[in-house]
């Protein structure tokens, strides 16, 4: 995809499949690929050509294909935030607990999970605010960033609110500690360095500054 043509949607910055595709073209040919609820879900729309990623999902599907057309839906076949998805030829279906051992045994390559709050040294939080109603449902996110070799996010730069979601240092509770690789939001492609923050990719119409003052922890150019 021309990153110079990701201005379709608006006047700038990239749209949730904009941030969805970038994400796609990062993934190496023949990794094993879970994806989180939420904007991740949208990668599976997504391979490169010349690539082929086997997409996997917790609650026992590996080969896990894109979103069925309306009308189209199997309700016996769902992803693990039980959205219809399809199946690719050859996928393989299990017990979720066989699902959970290749996770936690090493297995999968790669990660894209969503986001509440990541720290300029990779912490994640994305499954409660703290708050005493929150509901628990860290589901299997603390699993996926133990497991999982290489942790990517997808996530709005801000919350609807203008608030920071790149922080300093989470106030939320942590999914896993030092765990986030990359990050893709609707301003910016991000590394998580050694020196924390640092920009790889602005989107179309972007500046530096204007990233940097929507980021609550120090950013570091490219």
């Amino acid at each position: 995809m021309s990153t110079d043509n990701c201005n379709a949607t608006k006047e700038k910055g990239w749209s949730r499949e904009q941030m969805a595709e970038l994400a796609a073209l990062d993934i190496p040919d023949g990794s094993f690929v879970n994806l989180g609820i939420g904007i991740p879900e949208l990668v599976a729309k997504f391979v490169p050509e010349g690539r082929e990623f086997i997409y996997h999902t917790e609650n026992g599907l590996l080969g896990m294909g894109p979103s069925p057309e309306p009308g189209e839906e199997d309700p016996e076949l769902i992803n693990a935030g039980k959205r219809a998805v399809t199946a690719v030829p050859g996928a393989s279906f299990f017990h979720h607990a066989d699902s959970f051992m290749m996770i936690r045994g090493g297995h999968i390559d790669i990660c894209v999970l969503g986001a509440m709050q990541i720290s300029e040294k990779g912490d994640l939080a994305n499954w409660s605010t703290g708050a005493v109603d929150a509901i628990p449902a860290v589901g299997g996110a603390m699993d996926l960033v133990a497991g999982v070799k290489t942790i990517f996010v997808i996530s709005q730069h801000t919350t609807k609110n203008g608030i920071a979601k790149l922080v300093k240092q989470c106030s939320y509770p942590l999914t896993g500690k030092q765990v986030v690789s990359r990050i893709f939001t609707d301003l910016a492609i991000i590394d998580v360095s050694d020196e924390g923050f640092r920009v790889r990719q602005l989107a179309p119409g972007v500046e530096f500054e204007e990233v940097a003052a929507k980021t609550d922890a120090i950013l570091l150019p490219k």
